[in-house]
């Protein structure tokens, strides 16, 4: 039932913003990018591939913020990452977030980062999900086929961007606090970004977007300094 309702708030979200969505350049994805062992697990992959809703597909989009290019800005509130580009650009990606008291939020930067990480649920994990102390790296692991671990004043926060092998709850919150991405997506931005890249993630209740740009009238330098 729970799984229901998730579904059926993305799809009253997608609803809703399709009616008043920007001109959107939307981007496909770039295989590319991909490497021999991401098309050997993506082929693997057991999930249903589930298509993202349009409001949360990829595109590159005008920004408004003043984050300087090359950072991320996370708005958990909107479950959209952007990928801060030159000349008022961003790539806009759909995200799945964790719900509200599992969130965190501030200024990190990327500490580490691995393709197709190994998962060592948290003692919080094991207690609530029921899941093994490791999963191995692999097409079905909850960690996907990127993580980007954010770290704040040199420690690590336990908080990532990564991949996920739930597609059905990109544009959703769940219970697990971390910032998922499609694979495809988490590969495109892992080529992106590097180590020491800023990552800026909003408050809750101060989220922007095309369709609500309090923040954006405000600027957002202040969380850079």
């Amino acid at each position: 039932m729970a799984s229901l309702k998730v579904k059926l708030s993305i799809l009253a979200a997608g609803l809703m913003l399709s009616g008043c969505m920007q001109a959107t350049t939307y981007e496909a994805t770039n295989t590319a990018n991909f490497k021999p062992r991401d098309k050997e697990f993506l082929a693997k992959v057991s999930y249903v591939k589930t298509p993202v809703p349009e409001p949360f597909r990829r595109a590159i989009v005008e920004y408004h913020r003043k984050e300087a290019p090359g950072s991320i800005v996370v708005d958990s509130d909107n479950h959209y990452l952007y990928y801060v580009m030159d000349g008022g650009k961003a790539i806009r990606y759909g995200i799945t977030v964790g719900e509200e008291a599992m969130a965190w939020s501030g200024v990190a930067k990327i500490g580490a980062m691995t393709e197709w990480p190994a998962w060592h649920p948290t003692k919080g994990e094991i207690e609530r999900l029921g899941v093994p102390t490791f999963v191995p790296p692999g097409p079905d692991n909850p960690m996907g086929s990127r993580a980007m671990y954010l770290y704040a004043n040199n420690k690590d926060t336990l908080f990532r961007i990564h991949g996920t092998n739930q597609p059905e709850y990109i544009g959703a919150s769940i219970s697990s606090g971390c910032i998922r991405m499609t694979n495809e997506d988490v590969i495109d931005l892992y080529t992106r970004a590097k180590l020491g890249t800023i990552v800026v993630v909003l408050e809750p209740h101060h989220g922007d977007s095309p369709y609500n740009s309090q923040m954006a009238l405000q600027g957002g330098v202040a969380m850079m300094q």
